[in-house]
């Protein structure tokens, strides 16, 4: 009997936008999915060869690039803060857009082109690292996984990079957006070997999702 796919979705933000992709390329969670006293965390779906884990973020990369699943929908944010070498990237899904910036209070006058040394608030050191040594700066990250907002008013850090969308928590938190490290959307991404292993069900599945997006 052939092991099942493992398709890690994430929770938060882009599962609402990503299970009806799902359902249009032919992949529903079984109903015990959508049951919020349910503390299962894999699900089966209307597909006998498709089980789903419901994950955090992060961790859907980290699952499909050791392999413990062959496919998922993360983040691009994910993947380049990562930049596993096994995770393949090949659509674009086009949901969960949003930006991950800089910001600093509103009222903080330092200017970032005058530093060399640079303490900042972040879920994601190496991205931060990454933007801020292309401009000459050695940042030192303060690794966060949430309330980013708070770091610059409790004397954290003056600088945070976070996710940004309408940019209404900037503003009720006294913070302006300073500088655009990358856009995001959404991800399909899958396992290298198991795209090589696994090549006819998976090849299959990246093509949907490619039809569905207009990506042919």
């Amino acid at each position: 009997m052939t092991t099942p796919l493992i398709f890690a979705i994430p929770k938060g933000r882009i599962l609402d936008e990503a299970l009806p992709m799902l359902a249009k390329v032919g992949i529903e969670p079984a109903p015990e999915f959508f049951d919020k006293a349910n503390r299962s965390l894999m699900f089966g779906t209307n597909q006998a060869h498709v089980s789903i884990i419901r994950v955090r973020a992060f961790d859907v990369a980290t699952f499909v690039a050791h392999g413990a699943a062959q496919i998922g929908i993360v983040g691009s944010d994910v993947v380049e803060e990562f930049n596993y070498s096994e995770l393949y990237a090949p659509v674009d899904l086009g949901i969960g857009r949003c930006r991950l910036s800089v910001a600093q209070p509103k009222d903080d006058a330092e200017q970032i082109d005058n530093i060399s040394h640079i303490r900042v608030a972040t879920k994601y050191p190496n991205l931060t690292s990454r933007h801020f040594e292309a401009q000459g700066i050695q940042a030192e990250c303060v690794k966060l996984n949430g309330a980013m907002e708070l770091a610059p008013s409790l004397g954290l850090s003056r600088h945070i990079v976070d996710l940004v969308e309408s940019g209404s928590t900037l503003k009720a938190n006294n913070l302006v957006e300073t500088d655009r490290i990358i856009d995001i959307s959404a991800r399909l991404v899958v396992n290298r070997a198991a795209f090589k292993m696994r090549s006819e069900e998976l090849t299959g599945l990246v093509q949907k999702f490619r039809e569905l997006v207009g990506q042919v």
